[in-house]
């Protein structure tokens, strides 16, 4: 099932674990650099192709790397920190570009870490998670102090997540209204991307079914990122990772998915009740495209966070 979330709950699960966030940005090991703001092609004033609502509709299609992150666990196979990007890599992220789309990067590894519980390893993904934030000027959104002191009490982890929300909200709100939703499109890409390549490493070891069906599904993604980032191509670093998405696109491409209209669930929403349309996806993909995929797929990791 191709499940439709809305891009804050894409990086929420995995910024909701913000402890010991409190403190300098300089924590990271990074210099005054990081209030460098955006270069100007990241902050650009020209005319859209497409408007920053539709963009927005657009983002709230790109389906969930933490879930994915919960499916890994179900899988049976063990945590593995190998396979999570270094904090040690912080001081390479030196540009707006590169910082936006490592943040979410960043956020989809603190995903697959809260999933599995392992809080000895959360303090310094957290703090480079911090300075990434800081350094394309959206840490101000972030309240680490209340972060930190209801992290440390696991029965108030519904009250961290409406903060985190919260947070992600007004940092959404903000980055339309400065017209840059360019830049949210990186951190949703990041998170996306590493989301599928800690899923493609576990499905090397388990060749696990579920998996293997969620991983083919992307391919319907793979054509709404296309349309967020071709519509900033006049960027040169935009059309250099679009380019390079399309090179996974193709692995895709024997790859078919039919979709069917499933039952309509009733949910509670603001207090008030909706009606939300499931759909039900069938795919059909053999062991050879797999591995093409997983090929591609990290490969276009490694060219992020390098």
């Amino acid at each position: 099932m191709l499940k439709k979330l809305t891009y804050l709950t894409l990086i929420l699960a995995g910024l909701q674990m913000f402890s010991a966030c409190s403190g300098s940005s300089n924590k990271g090991g990074k210099s005054s650099d990081d209030e460098l703001t955006l270069s100007d092609s990241l902050a650009s004033d020209s005319p859209l192709e497409l408007s920053e609502e539709v963009i927005g509709d657009v983002i709230q299609n790109i389906s969930s790397p933490v879930e994915m992150a919960n499916m890994i666990k179900s899988s049976g196979v063990e945590f593995s920190q190998k396979i999570l990007n270094s904090t040690e890599q912080i001081d390479n992220y030196n540009t707006g570009y590169k910082r936006a789309l490592n943040l979410g990067v960043y956020s989809a590894d603190l995903g697959y870490i809260n999933t599995f519980d392992k809080n000895t390893i959360v303090v310094s993904y957290l703090v480079a998670i911090k300075s990434l934030a800081e350094g394309i000027k959206v840490g101000q959104f972030f309240d680490f102090n209340s972060l930190k002191r209801i992290a440390t009490n696991s029965n108030n982890l519904d009250s961290l997540m409406e903060i985190s929300i919260s947070s992600f909200n007004k940092m959404d709100n903000y980055l339309r209204n400065q017209n840059r939703s360019n830049v949210s499109s990186l951190i949703v890409t990041g998170a996306w991307i590493e989301g599928l390549y800690l899923s493609a490493n576990v499905i090397e070891q388990t060749n696990n079914d579920d998996l293997i069906t969620r991983l083919a599904e992307q391919k319907d993604i793979i054509n709404i990122l296309m349309i967020i980032l071709n519509n900033y191509s006049n960027d040169q670093n935009f059309a250099e990772l679009a380019a390079r998405i399309e090179l996974l696109k193709s692995a895709y491409g024997g790859v078919k998915i039919t979709t069917e209209v499933g039952e309509p669930q009733t949910i509670e929403k603001d207090g008030k009740l909706i009606i939300v349309q499931d759909e039900i996806s069938h795919v059909e993909i053999s062991p050879e495209q797999v591995q093409k995929i997983i090929k591609e797929i990290k490969s276009l990791r490694q060219f992020v966070v390098s």
